[in-house]
């Protein structure tokens, strides 16, 4: 096999921007498999170049150049970024190959942009496009192991491709780690839902765990892990045996369910100073709150004392929602949640609309049996700029309403300063201030309410949302040409526009995964659910 030039680009964000805590935070949500991928090729000896885009770099000028081969990874948020870069670098001549959650989740768009498009990879599947390296044209060739990776590499491997990223972090610099994939939970509307749980090399976790130690002055880890602390006592004795106490400061995402006082108590003396738990909503997913049957109001007050419980040992906590499901109604849901605001000052709530992507999650497809998917660019899916299914229960203007109050309540001076004058430690009080001022809050607020002003004045608009008519409205058309800049020169013809319903007509029986011999042969594809949030710090 000869040896290749090849591009690696890991797309964080979508567009340009100049938002405040994307200055401070992007630089800290690049992805692992980029960097899996980068050393598994340099291991096949080729030759690599990696590039994390954080929306703040001029990404004509940091493209390789003169490439044979380009992988990238791409949310669905920055899809139309990934497909124009695919068609510039396909009329150079390289063959393009795409990975991540969108082409998990939209495989059937993706093939139609790039040469090769990625389920599941392990070394395998990335030896085999190596191996192969040819265009595929009109439709890419899609390929999955028909399983997560058993192993990956683990921080000290990958040092040379998280360093430089890091570089680009002002204050707080993110080490991204990994010590299990997949989820016990079954939510319907997450990506990893479907995907059995299975923790990696613990003696890789420590080697790790040690090499930072020796390596940074004070270093900051970010979990990835889909719900960290399953194997909760594992994990600690993990931590406990190589790193002093508090030595390591550590960010994760966890379910409430896991988070009793005792595992607190462990935590705090282990250094975590964030944690990311999701209640998603007041009426169902019990389990995973640790509330039972409880719903409403009874639910409001159970999970706001332990969210306050929580924050006596961990200094930093957002809370996650999602607005539109199925069970919310009238105004009640919104009002729990402006009574949760209230009963918990010091957490910073995270609000995403439904959104439903693609053949992420089964439930996808009652979404489409019943058409409700409407067809949004996927440049406005990141579960803020746009809700891509038809609420059940209220009218668009009416759910508007709803979401446009309940962000102002939580992001009024007046929370804003309970929100400060609740918590001790300094970062986290600023933290949310910045979050606040920045495009999570006020940026929501404003765009939010301007999407309310054109479901009344902008009718193309008000048809698109009420499925009168799939023509994309020029409001969103002009917003993508402006964010993308020279790039939208390079987005290829029909490329704003997808089938919603793609996952519904789709035969799942044609997908591709190498065999023991390295030969492709067809085999079911394995269900997969909802985009993960990235840690849902960004703001985009």
């Amino acid at each position: 096999m000869r040896k290749l030039r090849i591009g690696v680009i890991d797309l964080v964000t979508k567009a340009p921007t100049r938002a405040l805590f994307a200055r401070v935070m992007n630089a800290n949500l690049a992805s692992i498999m980029p960097q899996v991928i980068s050393l598994w090729c340099e291991e096949e000896g080729h030759e690599v170049k990696l590039v994390c885009y954080t929306g703040f770099e001029n990404l004509l000028e940091e493209l390789p150049d003169n490439v044979d081969l380009v992988f990238i990874g791409a949310f669905t948020q920055s899809a139309q970024l990934a497909y124009a870069l695919s068609n510039q670098f396909q009329h150079k001549g390289a063959v393009t190959v795409l990975g991540g959650p969108h082409a998990r989740c939209y495989p059937q768009d993706a093939q139609k942009y790039f040469d090769y498009v990625l389920g599941f990879t392990d070394k395998n599947i990335v030896r085999t496009v190596l191996q192969d390296c040819a265009r595929h044209r009109p439709l890419g060739l899609r390929l999955d192991a028909g399983r997560q990776p058993g192993d990956l590499p683990g921080v000290r491997e990958r040092w040379k491709f998280i360093e430089p990223t890091l570089r680009k972090a002002p204050i707080i610099k993110l080490v991204p780690m990994l010590g299990s994939l997949g989820c016990p939970y079954t939510c319907s509307f997450c990506i990893d839902a479907a995907v059995p749980y299975q923790p990696l090399d613990f003696e890789v976790l420590k080697e790790d765990l040690r090499f930072l130690l020796k390596t940074m002055k004070r270093p900051v880890v970010g979990w990835h892990d889909p719900n960290f602390g399953v194997r909760f006592d594992d994990y600690m004795n993990a931590i406990e045996e190589v790193v002093p106490p508090n030595g390591i400061d550590f960010i994760a995402e966890s379910s409430l369910s896991l988070l009793a006082e005792p595992h607190l108590k462990r935590l705090k003396r282990n250094g975590f100073k964030a944690i990311l738990p999701g209640i998603e909503s007041w009426y169902d997913l019990g389990n995973k709150s640790k509330t039972g049957a409880s719903h409403g109001m009874d639910k409001v007050r159970q999970v706001s004392e332990h969210i306050n419980l929580i924050m006596r040992y961990i200094p930093y906590l957002q809370a996650n929602f999602v607005l539109g499901l199925d069970s919310d109604e009238g105004a009640e849901p919104f009002e729990l949640t402006k009574r949760f605001v209230d009963l918990s000052p010091g957490a910073f709530p995270g609000y995403s609309l439904l959104s439903a992507f693609g053949q992420a999650a089964q439930l996808n497809l009652d979404y489409q049996r019943e058409n409700r998917v409407l067809p949004f660019p996927f440049h406005f899916l990141n579960n803020h700029h746009a809700m891509n299914v038809k609420p059940r229960n209220y009218s668009w203007p009416e759910f508007y309403d709803h979401v446009i109050d309940l962000t102002r309540y939580t992001f009024s001076w007046r929370a804003i300063a309970k929100r400060f004058s609740s918590m001790e430690t300094p970062i986290p009080k600023w933290m949310n201030v910045v979050r606040a001022v920045s495009s999570e809050g006020f940026g929501r607020i404003k765009y939010h309410s301007a999407m309310r002003e054109r479901l009344e004045t902008d009718r193309p608009l008000r048809r698109f949302f009420e499925q009168e008519t799939t023509e994309i409205p020029q409001f969103y058309i002009d917003r993508v040409k402006k964010e993308l800049g020279p790039l939208w020169e390079w987005l290829p013809k029909g490329a704003l526009e997808h089938d919603p319903n793609a996952y519904l007509k789709s035969d799942l029986s044609q997908i591709k995964t190498p065999a023991q011999n390295g030969k492709a042969h067809f085999t079911p594809e394995m269900p997969v659910s909802l985009e993960p949030a990235q840690l849902e710090l960004a703001a985009n």
